[in-house]
């Protein structure tokens, strides 16, 4: 009678949630992608949660505050995001940020992995959505810097002219994240700073996330095997 022993039955374990957060041109994105691709994780970006806009005339869109908590339909995200945790694919949002409007009909299927990223602005600010981390990361940078991130992001990727960018950032960006992203920061299981190199705050939360036994399971992809 042979010794082994049967095949178990493997239900799937809930995975590893990130919670990324920090103020727009921070660098958050930038170390949230790398994270995803070192651990092979699925990004949830809060940038396709913006609550579509068709209802108000064009010319008023770009004059809504989108840095307020509310602009975001986090009841959603949060949904989403249990729902992931769960195992269960998601239909994502698809945002165009041209028109501040959802596409119309089109959504992107999203599937579960061992590793969930959630990033944004306001990633840490919610307390529902804060609960379903297990770790969360803050990235710290002065407010020049973000500016000047920003203004290049948003010229070349949302079709925007630097005089605007200039001028939201003062009006709703800046307020914004000295009343919700900054107190944000305390939140977090680790805070990071956006002007050093990526490489140092990739390390810096890889260790901490080692040191907390929560990549004992999880393979990723070092530097050295890519």
């Amino acid at each position: 009678m042979s010794n082994e022993q049967p095949e178990q039955l493997l239900l799937p374990q809930r995975p590893l949630i990130l919670g990324v957060g920090g103020c727009s041109g921070s660098g958050k994105t930038t170390l949230a992608r790398e994270l995803t691709t070192q651990l092979s994780a699925t990004l949830l970006p809060l940038d396709f949660y913006y609550r579509c806009l068709g209802h108000v005339p064009p010319e008023e869109r770009a004059l809504q505050n989108f840095d307020h908590p509310d602009s975001l339909e986090h009841k959603l995200l949060a949904q989403h995001i249990e729902e992931l945790a769960e195992g269960r694919c998601i239909e994502r949002p698809i945002y165009d940020f041209t028109t501040h409007t959802r596409v119309p009909d089109r959504t992107e299927t999203v599937v579960p992995a061992p590793v969930l990223i959630v990033e944004g602005i306001l990633a840490l600010h919610y307390p529902h959505i804060r609960n379903l981390y297990d770790f969360s990361i803050y990235v710290n940078a002065p407010n020049e810097v973000c500016l000047n991130r920003r203004i290049y992001r948003d010229m070349l990727e949302r079709g925007r002219t630097e005089e605007s960018v200039r001028a939201q950032f003062e009006a709703t960006a800046r307020p914004m994240a000295e009343l919700y992203v900054l107190p944000s920061a305390p939140h977090a299981s680790i805070t990071v700073e956006g002007t050093d190199a990526l490489d140092w705050s990739i390390e810096q939360v890889l260790q901490r996330l080692h040191q907390l036994g929560l990549l004992r399971t999880i393979h990723y992809n070092s530097r050295s095997e890519r």
